[in-house]
């Protein structure tokens, strides 16, 4: 997977970014691809993400330099809103893997950069292009290729849009705090907050006993979904966004590889189609940023 990232990127880009991408981005992936495989064992998707929450929470506090004067901000309701968006993506993209081939759920899961530009403009009034509106109505058009809705789509579809959405708001309300707090305070505050919200539904749904192969998802599933987000966090904190954002969209060819290998869901065309279409809308908006469009 690599190789072919390095074949597509433009010579600019640090070949140490795109190998840092690619393994933040399958690590995320494969984290999700664990959650399907546990849902597949009758595992609550509410369970799964309280897990990952929780888990990461525990790792990361003694590393976020959190101090007493900032422990009341955890109550600030802003604070609160932005995890709460994020902890209802990462239940909603759980939910649909339960139904949905993983690839497919990620391209709907991409209405995300949508949502974000939109309420960027709404509501943070951030500046409107031509070029970058264009792009995004490509990536939409991808969106409903993939998710192909109809009167006969299943739940699956409609709660990976959700995801997407509760997302695209997350990604607004992270610019709308980002002056107010640091970086690793919103990333504990967002990992605490949400272990907070997802545990009354978390914690109904345990798995009892379980046998060691569940535990074992359960952790994958937690871990590699920690790693790959701490692995973006250290890529933004040292590559500016406009080279890094749009890299993101390979986890496209990520969830794409790992759902025929463990899963053998080979999209249909039009899904397949569809996934170029977000692919290449996420290559243009790099473009344009190296253009500051």
């Amino acid at each position: 997977m690599f190789a072919a990232l390095v074949l597509f990127m433009p010579p600019q880009i640090p070949l140490s970014v795109v190998a840092l991408v690619c393994v933040a981005t399958t690590s995320i992936v494969m984290g999700d691809a664990a959650g399907k495989l546990l849902t597949q064992n009758a595992i609550s998707p509410f369970f799964i993400a309280w897990s990952r929450f929780a888990l990461a929470a525990a790792l990361l506090l003694p590393l976020s330099g959190m101090t007493r004067a900032e422990l009341p901000h955890l109550l600030n309701w802003r604070v609160i809103l932005r995890a709460a968006f994020i902890a209802g993506g990462i239940s909603s993209i759980l939910t649909a893997l339960k139904t949905e081939p993983i690839a497919n759920v990620y391209g709907a899961f991409f209405i995300g950069p949508v949502v974000a530009y939109a309420l960027s403009i709404l509501l943070l009034k951030e500046r409107v292009t031509r070029a970058r509106s264009a792009l995004l109505a490509v990536g939409f058009a991808g969106v409903l290729l993939v998710v192909q809705p109809s009167a006969t789509m299943g739940p699956g579809m409609g709660f990976a849009l959700l995801a997407g959405v509760c997302y695209g708001s997350y990604l607004t309300a992270t610019r709308w705090l980002a002056g107010a707090y640091r970086p690793r305070f919103l990333l504990t505050a967002q990992l605490v907050i949400g272990a907070v919200l997802l545990a009354p539904l978390g914690l109904t749904h345990l798995p009892g006993s379980g046998s060691p192969a569940i535990w074992g998802l359960v952790l994958l599933s937690a871990l590699a979904s920690a790693f790959g987000n701490f692995l973006l966090v250290v890529i933004n904190r040292t590559t500016p966004a406009t080279i890094s954002a749009p890299l993101i969209y390979f986890q496209l060819v990520a969830a794409a590889v790992l759902g025929v290998l463990v899963f053998g869901d080979w999209p249909d065309m039009l899904s397949l189609i569809g996934l170029a279409v977000i692919l290449l809308s996420g290559l243009g908006g790099f473009a344009l940023a190296r253009r500051g469009k």
